[in-house]
């Protein structure tokens, strides 16, 4: 009996230590080196509702930037287009259009009348011929020239063209039919795999962080892009869009923390963003933030950064063009670039959005 209830005093005592009493996962988490994507903090707790939140708010803008979208503008004047235009029914009772039928239907019994008084001549022609050929002995050879020279009527003719276009815009309707679906089928597919994805949520292993990864494919803008557009549209509207996200930061390269890999995985972003023949040298500042790793030397990891940075570039402290975002999650080192830091409200939505 004393085994059992220190057995159970055990229990409870581990569970709490347990983050949020949730058992912990074991191995390692998805969130790894050559990844890009996008950076997020929010509340503790709320992480999975915050990666939710993120994929729709992400998906959203990543459309308005892609071409051939409608722009908000194009869609207000549609309505007010289709209400300017002039519709005219088949059953109204304006005299107008009672004059017009008239006229109309007066002009088919003309023409039907003319076409009928041509027909009747024709066949009286006709019956005079054969009555002249028979009697000249001239009726074996005009019989044996309509054997010769047989047509179809007109009528038939057209029936049978009339079927072939049809069975021919049957078969295409049916192939424009089967390739819809097949590429329905495919999209399908698509999201129903999870490696093919454009945004999908990797567990960052830490309390309040939130990363989504992006696959980026030729012609799709840079995550630097999209949060570029989202802050900006958001800071000007004003609209709401987090309930759960606090900040976002725009992730370009993903490496182990180590002075090394940093310098291997920062080297193509110093190179578009920093380059060394320039007329217009930039001011630049260093972002540094760490969590769940506490054996990492921070000065030394700033040091290196700034360091790879060519000489045309200064430091700048106050008021830096743009800041090197470097967050370091468990073992792996998070880099990205932004600009305007401190006007969008430190890419915090919550307060960019906020009315204060």
């Amino acid at each position: 009996m004393a085994s059992e209830n220190n057995s159970k005093a055990n229990k409870k005592n581990r569970q709490r230590y347990l983050p949020h009493n949730k058992p912990v996962k074991k191995g390692s988490y998805p969130l790894r080196p050559g990844v890009q994507g996008f950076y997020i903090t929010c509340d503790g707790g709320k992480e999975r509702e915050a990666s939710h939140e993120a994929l729709d708010v992400l998906d959203s803008f990543y459309e308005e930037l892609q071409p051939g979208t409608k722009s908000k503008d194009e869609d207000k004047n549609a309505p007010k287009q289709l209400l300017n235009k002039k519709t005219v029914f088949t059953y109204s009772d304006s005299s107008s259009s009672d004059e017009e039928d008239e006229e109309g239907n007066e002009g088919k019994e003309n023409g039907q009348d003319q076409k009928d008084a041509n027909n009747n001549t024709q066949k009286s022609e006709d019956q005079q011929e054969k009555v002249e050929g028979i009697e000249n002995g001239e009726q074996t050879e005009s019989h044996e020239n309509e054997t010769d020279e047989v047509e179809e009527p007109p009528a038939k003719k057209q029936c049978v063209e009339t079927v072939k276009a049809e069975s021919s815009s049957t078969s295409a309707s049916n192939k424009v039919e089967q390739s819809v679906d097949r590429r329905i089928e495919a999209e399908l597919a698509e999201l129903a795999d999870k490696s093919k994805r454009r945004f999908s949520y990797l567990d960052s292993g830490c309390n309040g962080v939130v990363f989504v990864q992006m696959r980026v494919r030729d012609g799709d803008p840079s995550p630097r892009e999209i949060v570029h557009h989202m802050v900006s549209s958001l800071a000007s509207t004003k609209k709401h869009v987090s309930r759960f996200m606090l900040r976002l930061l725009p992730i370009e390269a993903a490496c182990y923390t180590s002075d090394e890999e940093i310098k291997k995985a920062i080297k193509p972003l110093i190179e578009k963003y920093f380059p060394s023949e320039t007329q217009n040298p930039l001011k630049f500042a260093v972002l540094y933030e760490a969590r769940a790793n506490s054996g990492i030397n921070r000065s030394k990891i700033i040091d290196t950064v700034a360091k790879s940075v060519p000489q045309p570039h200064k430091v700048d402290l106050t008021n830096p063009d743009l800041h090197i975002v470097v967050q370091i999650v468990k073992t792996v080192c998070l880099i990205g670039v932004v600009e305007k830091y401190k006007e969008f409200a430190k890419y915090n939505i919550r307060q960019l959005t906020s009315s204060k």
